[in-house]
């Protein structure tokens, strides 16, 4: 990873990615979403529908700490609609923002910091490239881990998995890396992208270690 203007300009806009809605509540598709909400509970910020955003918005932190969280509530395919109404209404340009995002290619308890990059089959980060016109913008990859190793049998079961819920065996190894997370937004606004991936990119949630020792089924 290399420095960039990102971290001159410092992180304002925290999008984590997902599904609107009860029915979608607490799946892997939706890991962004939770990161979102738990920072919210942690710093005190409440989440309220903007219809200019197509989403829904809370805003944490005082001064150059000040952080905008946007759940884009379009539904996971549309989310660069959300992304990019956010964008123009405060003035902010991609590399102020850091999209939080599910990714089956890596498995529960890692995750990956990238200042820029593809979509990688992720129909969020798709749709985001595709209304901010490029690839240039940070993302925090977050692992879900994949529902086969063998790629016939992943893609069958790939929507089953990305909206199913995670295992009560997962679910220690999930609030290590939410809150691992949260320590590297923290990271990012002290110390920049680039300072704050050496940490991100080099953790293992210590509950995650004996399933990442176990193949996938």
């Amino acid at each position: 990873m290399t420095s960039s203007g990102s971290e001159a300009a410092g992180l304002q806009l925290l999008v984590g990615l997902g599904n609107p809605g009860e029915k979608y509540a607490g799946t892997r598709h939706n890991v962004g979403f939770m990161a979102l909400e738990q920072l919210a509970r942690r710093d005190g910020g409440s989440f309220k529908q903007q219809g200019k955003l197509q989403g829904l918005l809370a805003e944490v932190g005082q001064g150059n700490r000040r952080l905008r969280l946007l759940m884009p509530q379009t539904f996971m395919n549309e989310s660069g609609r959300s992304i990019r109404a956010a964008l123009d209404w405060f003035g902010f340009s991609p590399q102020q923002m850091l999209v939080l995002v599910d990714d089956m290619d890596l498995p529960l308890g890692k995750l990956r910091l990238r200042l820029s990059g593809g979509a990688g089959g992720h129909n969020g980060l798709r749709s985001t490239i595709s209304h901010l016109g490029g690839q240039e913008f940070p993302r925090l990859r977050i692992g879900i881990g994949a529902p086969a190793l063998n790629p016939v049998e992943r893609k069958q079961r790939t929507v089953g998995h990305v909206l199913g819920r995670f295992s009560p065996a997962e679910q220690p190894a999930l609030q290590e890396v939410l809150d691992e997370v949260l320590a590297g937004v923290d990271l990012i606004q002290r110390l920049g992208f680039e300072r704050a991936g050496n940490r991100l990119n080099g953790f293992v949630a210590p509950a995650a270690a004996k399933l990442l020792e176990q193949p996938t089924a």
